[in-house]
């Protein structure tokens, strides 16, 4: 490992708010080769994990979005707060030792689980039906962009459904809105506390905003059609259907958190101080699910991708597990680069998390982040209805059990 850290100066202060990104410089962590690519000032950097700190004008912020969007990333780099803007090395030193430890694990396997009739004879009511009306709805906003002149609509509005859906549920939630300093968007949380273990706590989560960004040389446009069908209403949908079938659930031991991320697009904005905070109040996370495009079977039908680096070998061993006990895919792992989803504001705050995605990252929808990104001949809800029984089964494997990954 190599790490060369700049001096920071008074520039850094310049950090993200709830301005467009680019309107001002930020400061971003991001791979190593497109920090060069955009010809950005390098704070610090790490050659072996192939990541860098960052100092970047707004022409080289909407340059690193369009590269990284073009080869199929949800944003692809993180905008850093001013704290860590002005300690660049200190984040790299952190991150790379998060890492090191994570990976020590990489021979060690989970926990044994056995196969549960019950959880089986759950999962097989998810309804692709169901699936596709929820992606639909999420859908027909004109843009869900957190830079958009209402980023705010399809947020309050899935609070409203979600109290709906979840009506007459046998245990009790709590459903709110958390705002952020980064972006005026709105991320939303559920909460069902845990009857056992409550401080010990499971997440799920999907990003909600969407984006239009299909030229390399021009920022996003917040007036244009975004409707991001499978970036990321499918897994944001994801997530509602797996809530609809844990309603026959009478209670968990452990407390579950469903997490619908705010400005995903622009940097990993909310998911970046949701796990920052959690850190920070030193909370107990036993997993993080990220489900992030879950639509186009694009590597085949029953065939996923598995996202390899900056996720936890032991918690994508249970996965398998789950997996080979009851959906019974064929798993391809496949590298995404840092940033590429919210998965990896957990794993930079030392949780475990996991991001099973429609097919390896080569294979992925190629009409996201334009005004094409529709229900087309080529989505698949049946393979999409699979990431719904995958998210039951995690809430119910992890949120039922002792297991503790790592």
């Amino acid at each position: 490992m190599a790490i060369f850290s700049m001096i920071a100066i008074s520039f850094i202060g310049l950090t993200a708010n709830a301005h467009t990104v680019a309107e001002q410089p930020q400061v971003v962590l991001t791979d190593l080769a497109a920090a060069k690519a955009v010809g950005g000032f390098i704070l610090s950097e790490d050659e072996e994990l192939g990541v860098a700190t960052v100092y970047l004008n707004a022409d080289q912020i909407n340059l690193l979005s369009s590269l990284n969007h073009s080869q199929g990333k949800c944003a692809g780099f993180e905008v850093l707060n001013k704290e860590d803007s002005a300690q660049p090395g200190k984040v790299l030193r952190d991150l790379s030792q998060t890492h090191q430890r994570i990976s020590f694990f990489k021979s060690a396997l989970a926990p044994q689980i056995n196969f549960n009739e019950d959880y089986q004879k759950l999962i097989d009511q998810a309804s692709a039906l169901e699936l596709k009306k929820t992606v639909s709805w999420l859908a027909s906003y004109h843009s869900r962009y957190h830079q958009s002149a209402n980023p705010n609509q399809h947020v309050h509005d899935l609070k409203v459904k979600l109290n709906s859906w979840l009506r007459n549920a046998p245990w009790s939630y709590t459903i709110e809105t958390i705002a952020h300093d980064s972006t005026k968007q709105l991320s939303l949380r559920l909460r069902i506390p845990g009857q056992r273990s409550p401080h010990e706590v499971v997440v799920l989560g999907g990003h909600l905003d969407s984006i239009n960004k299909p030229d390399i040389d021009k920022p996003a446009d917040p007036k244009a059609r975004a409707p991001g069908t499978d970036d990321n209403a499918s897994g944001s949908s994801n997530l509602i259907e797996a809530l609809k079938l844990l309603k026959q659930v009478k209670s968990f031991d452990r407390t579950l958190e469903f997490y619908w991320y705010a400005g995903e697009e622009g940097g990993l904005l909310g998911s970046a101080e949701i796990a920052k905070e959690a850190n920070a109040n030193k909370r107990k996370i036993i997993g993080v699910l990220q489900l992030d495009m879950t639509l186009f079977a694009g590597s085949g039908q029953q065939v996923i991708g598995s996202i390899s680096d900056f996720t936890s070998p032991g918690l994508r061993d249970l996965f398998y597990q789950i997996n080979d006990l009851y959906i019974k895919s064929k798993v391809i792992e496949s590298k995404c680069g840092y940033a590429c989803s919210d998965h990896v504001s957990w794993h930079r705050q030392g949780y475990p998390a996991i991001m099973p995605t429609e097919a390896s990252f080569k294979s992925m929808n190629k009409f996201i982040h334009t005004d094409l990104d529709l229900i087309l001949p080529s989505s698949n809800f049946d393979h999409s209805n699979n990431f719904t029984k995958y998210a039951t089964l995690f809430a119910l494997v992890l949120g039922n059990s002792s297991i503790v990954i790592e």
